[in-house]
């Protein structure tokens, strides 16, 4: 009964087919509902949630949880329409996220929320990043016990050229249909010359394009993939904490830093409590629980939270890189450069 009350409500609110919808009730008397729209899987943002609802046991929350493309264009018919989707919006799509702030989505808060954050870490007092992610490579331990493992994209590119050892057997995210791919893509040929070389050794052995994080994790671990590249470092290091097929590599050239970002729709139902909730988040409670279950680093303090993890030395350390949320994200999101770097990824990967 409870799966086809979801699906009857996600057809009356016209969520997308794909969406995820669950009802995490009130430990107490319910009064309140919370509703939060977001890309982070449930079980991660499953523990933040339980310890809000401890303090406030008079709150039920509905999760619902879509892939990042699909949270943004709901998102964005909703804020056009002016009609309520959801109360908090939460996605690691940051480039999307400033924009749907850039375009009168969100709520303004008080300067209290998020005083404490790094300013990279947060934009005009609508939107918050609550995390310290980075893009990683994950690699085979079992193919790679008698080789040198890759620390660099550099060195990526040079095993590459080893025949057809790795034809068909390295993975990425699918920069079309998956908005955090798309992010970290971008940002990879901003950032470095070392770009087209790499993607065009990608093209060359066959490289696979997956939607989702977990599905290169698992691939890597049994051995169907050897690498994965820029997946996001929180799904890995909380994988290689219990599969020991897994290793994670912190690229020592640069490594590019994603704050997971949220903010409070401009047609909350629940503006307060969200607000409390976005506060929560953010906390030192908050933040030390979204690091102990689930290796979502903070903002605040995570470089050096994450050089413990991996044991990066201060060079390393040195070359992490954060993706500030200012305007220069809204870049990539032109139609017109989006559709050429699109052209240029397919060209190059003959996909």
């Amino acid at each position: 009964m409870r799966i086809a009350l979801a699906i009857l409500i996600l057809a009356i609110f016209g969520a997308p087919a794909g969406a995820t919808e669950t009802d995490l009730a009130a430990p107490g008397t319910e009064t309140k509902r919370l509703v939060i729209e977001s890309s982070t899987d449930l079980s991660i943002f499953a523990p933040i949630v339980a310890a809000f609802q401890k303090l406030r046991p008079d709150i039920a929350v509905t999760y619902r949880e879509l892939t990042t493309n699909e949270l943004n264009g709901h998102v964005a018919r909703a804020c056009n329409g002016g009609t309520f989707v959801a109360d908090l919006v939460v996605s690691s799509s940051i480039d999307q996220q400033l924009k749907l702030v850039n375009d009168g989505c969100a709520l303004r808060m008080d300067g209290e929320v998020g005083a404490a954050l790094p300013d990279w870490a947060k934009w005009r007092n609508e939107l918050f990043g609550f995390t310290f992610e980075p893009a990683v490579m994950v690699y085979n331990r079992a193919f790679f016990a008698s080789r040198e493992v890759p620390q660099s994209r550099f060195d990526l590119i040079d095993i590459l050229r080893e025949g057809d050892t790795f034809r068909g057997r390295i993975g990425t995210y699918d920069i079309e249909t998956s908005g955090v791919g798309y992010l970290f893509a971008f940002e990879d040929a901003v950032q470095a010359s070392t770009w087209g070389r790499l993607v065009e050794s990608l093209g060359r052995n066959d490289m696979q394009l997956f939607c989702c994080t977990a599905d290169i994790l698992d691939r890597v671990a049994d051995g169907r993939l050897l690498v994965g590249y820029n997946v996001l470092g929180s799904y890995a290091l909380e994988r290689i904490a219990s599969d020991k097929r897994l290793g994670v590599i912190v690229p020592s050239d640069y490594t590019l830093i994603m704050a997971r970002a949220g903010f409070i729709s401009r047609n909350a139902r629940q503006t307060a409590l969200a607000r409390d909730f976005l506060v929560f988040l953010l906390s030192e409670q908050g933040r030390k629980i979204l690091a102990s279950k689930s290796q979502l680093l903070s903002p605040n303090g995570g470089s050096e939270e994450l050089a413990k993890l991996v044991g990066l030395d201060s060079r390393s350390e040195q070359a992490l890189r954060p993706i500030p949320l200012t305007p220069a994200l809204l870049v990539g999101l032109d139609s017109r450069k989006r559709r050429i770097f699109l052209r240029q990824w397919r060209a190059a990967l003959q996909k």
